[in-house]
């Protein structure tokens, strides 16, 4: 009889069907704040238990859980963190981004998901939860909220490739500014820049916040409405388009590159921060499964290629755009001079 082949490995199936039980066990573990305990030195099964306030079986299940994952390590008894952990998953540490879950992980979030296959059929979701960019859903002041540290990384990624001199006097746009750290970090940096931050109302409370948090209040100013339908005014510096595009399809996204370059400076610069995956749209990983997002919370939205969004641009009216990685973060740059 002919030699028969080793049979395949079913591990990575069985990941993906039960990937959401180590989902559910993260958000536990962040809520529970199992990392910020270990790292005020509540290092054993008893003493984490007791610190968090849950059975000590629970917790050893919970901690050995993401000992498997390596965000903890483990001698014995005692539990410790690993470098990703502890930059990322301490509560205590100004780079905590744990409280993204609770967008990321939202009922609103997770409906999207819930009927993917009718999804997958329509080419877009039907969910009215996600489908409408609703002005009054409490959805995107809790994703200011939440959102806002896990963007520093990018907003410092902006600022560095903003390129004017660091005293000029700069009126600088932020479009969907959200929890405002774009702009904020702009102007931060750039001491005599001027921001206009545009988005609804009710979230622009939370960039008010921030602005007066981090010392910035009496340079941010704000416009209240759609970026589609207000006023931008005129004469800008530079354009912040953030995590913006992706919602769209390729005819709107144009429509707002449109607006945007009529309101520029001649030289002025536009900044389109998006997921942006390669051209055969499965890699980066990151990137290339941003588009499933995208699918199951939007219309029409999409993760596009470099070249989809510059076609965009070159459609607008801007001829000279530059495509900038900015790692380790899975977001990219796309700068746009007129």
């Amino acid at each position: 009889m002919p030699q028969t082949q080793p049979m395949p490995d079913p591990q990575p199936i069985w990941q993906m069907m039960t990937g959401f039980q180590y989902s559910a066990a993260y958000r536990t573990a962040i809520e529970l704040e199992l990392f910020t305990k270990i790292a005020e030195g509540n290092t054993t099964v008893a003493k984490l238990a007791a610190a968090c306030g849950a059975a000590e079986k629970g917790i050893r299940v919970l901690a050995d859980v993401f000992t498997v994952f390596s965000f903890l390590t483990k001698s014995g008894d005692e539990y410790g963190l690993s470098d990703v952990a502890a930059a990322f998953l301490d509560k205590n540490r100004q780079t905590y981004i744990g409280a993204s879950i609770e967008f990321l992980m939202s009922e609103a979030q997770l409906n999207g998901f819930a009927d993917l296959t009718n999804t997958v059929r329509n080419g877009g979701t039907r969910t009215e939860t996600n489908a409408s960019l609703d002005s009054e859903s409490p959805m995107w002041v809790k994703f200011a909220k939440a959102m806002m540290p896990l963007m520093v990384p990018a907003a410092n990624g902006i600022a560095a490739n903003l390129g004017f001199e660091k005293n000029a006097d700069l009126k600088v746009l932020d479009i969907a500014a959200g929890h405002g750290i774009f702009g904020i970090t702009v102007a931060q940096q750039y001491p005599n820049a001027h921001i206009y931050a545009i988005d609804w109302a009710n979230v622009l409370t939370v960039a008010t916040e921030n602005a007066n948090r981090l010392g910035v209040a009496d340079r941010h100013h704000l416009i209240a409405g759609s970026a589609f339908d207000v006023d931008f005014g005129a004469d800008y510096d530079a354009m912040l388009i953030t995590n913006f595009l992706h919602h769209f399809d390729a005819d709107t996204c144009t429509t707002l590159l449109k607006k945007v370059h009529a309101a520029l400076k001649p030289g002025g610069k536009a900044f389109t921060l998006e997921f942006i995956p390669n051209d055969d749209r499965v890699s980066p990983p990151a990137e290339a499964l941003f588009s499933l997002v995208m699918l199951a919370a939007t219309p029409s939205g999409d993760a596009y290629t470099f070249k989809e969004l510059e076609k965009m641009c070159v459609d607008a009216g801007f001829t000279n755009n530059l495509h900038q990685p900015l790692p380790p973060m899975p977001q990219h740059l796309v700068i746009s001079t007129k």
